[in-house]
């Protein structure tokens, strides 16, 4: 039940993220969310978007460097405690999150080496886990 981020390795310089979304946006790639991180001259920005495919063909049309992961994805509620239980959850059976950020709304993206161990203890908890499907639908659709 896992999605797909996309990470592009680019050169920390002015513009250079905006082309990135100008071509998503050229070519109907809906981004999801993102996260960005410098480490100096370059950076690195995770995407989540509701075509990872096509996102893919945008960016090695560019000469960008970029490749696809599994990422669990999950909706909270959007209530005080939710981020620490989750993340308790994790931490109680020994599974470390590498990195998370969130999306749009109360989504969130958590990248951990077991998916589907996460997935199967996710299960248990209030949380929805949230497919590609459900990121390919506009938010509108899915509060009706």
């Amino acid at each position: 039940m896992s999605v797909q981020q996309i990470s592009v390795f680019l050169e920390s310089r002015p513009g250079h993220l905006r082309r990135v979304l100008d071509a998503f946006e050229d070519s109907h790639v809906n981004v999801r969310g993102y996260s960005a991180s410098d480490t100096g001259d370059y950076g690195i920005v995770r995407f989540v978007v509701d075509d990872p495919a096509r996102a893919l063909e945008v960016l090695a049309d560019m000469g960008a460097a970029a490749t696809a992961a599994d990422v669990l994805c999950l909706r909270l509620n959007d209530e005080p405690g939710e981020l620490a239980r989750v993340m308790g959850v994790m931490a109680d059976c020994d599974i470390n999150v590498t990195y998370s950020y969130s999306l749009i709304s109360t989504f969130i993206v958590l990248s951990v080496k077991d998916i589907a161990r996460a997935e199967e203890l996710l299960a248990a908890q209030p949380v929805e886990l949230v497919r590609k499907a459900d990121l390919a639908a506009p938010l509108a659709d899915r509060r009706a």
